[in-house]
């Protein structure tokens, strides 16, 4: 009998000055890329907002959309994940990659939010899916004043049998695109009119 194949836990950075680069991950629960395939569309749809932007990558994982970001310009990444050998390997790929515009922060993301860090011009959300708890916490975290900067984009990733969830005020869904067990929607933040 054949062996299972081991899944390599590499991606490969498309674009950008790290093009063609591979980052490593561990085997850690709820770690779930996002696959090039997908990484493409979303970064094709961004690339005009990346250079200067500030983001945060709020379940950080394997790095896959923060060095992406980073790679095609982005001024600022802030990468938020709890686990200890998730954020391990992290900083050894930000450091392999001499990623100085890359910081990596170890925390829960929700306590993240509540510790006042923003504005971000772009944000990551995509939770595990084991966790469906965790989408609302963050969608009322970043709802917060401040945590996202006027006309920012949210990119989120949601399994592909769930039901779109309720988005703060000043949301609108620009893009849409499901692969295999994955939804992912591209927002765009309008902040409210300041009052005279």
């Amino acid at each position: 009998m054949q062996a299972m194949a081991k899944r390599s836990n590499q991606v490969r950075i498309i674009a950008g000055e790290w093009r063609g680069r591979k980052l490593s991950f561990p085997d850690a629960h709820g770690l779930r890329p996002t696959p090039d395939r997908i990484r493409e569309t979303l970064f094709n749809w961004l690339q005009p907002v990346l250079p200067g932007a500030r983001c945060l990558d709020l379940f950080a994982g394997s790095g896959a959309l923060g060095f992406e970001a980073a790679s095609r310009g982005a001024a600022q990444v802030v990468m938020v994940d709890s686990a200890p050998e998730v954020v391990q390997a992290l900083r050894g790929n930000a450091q392999k990659l001499a990623a100085s515009t890359v910081r990596i922060d170890r925390q829960d993301a929700v306590d993240y939010l509540a510790g006042g860090a923003g504005p971000f011009d772009l944000v990551f959300l995509d939770p595990p899916f084991s966790s469906p708890e965790l989408l609302p916490k963050s969608l009322t975290g970043l709802s917060v004043p401040g945590r996202l900067a006027a006309s920012a984009w949210i990119y989120m990733e949601t399994p592909s049998t769930a039901a779109e969830p309720p988005v703060p005020a000043g949301w609108s869904r620009q893009k849409q695109k499901k692969a295999g067990q994955v939804t992912c929607r591209l927002y765009r933040y309008t902040a409210p009119p300041a009052l005279s």
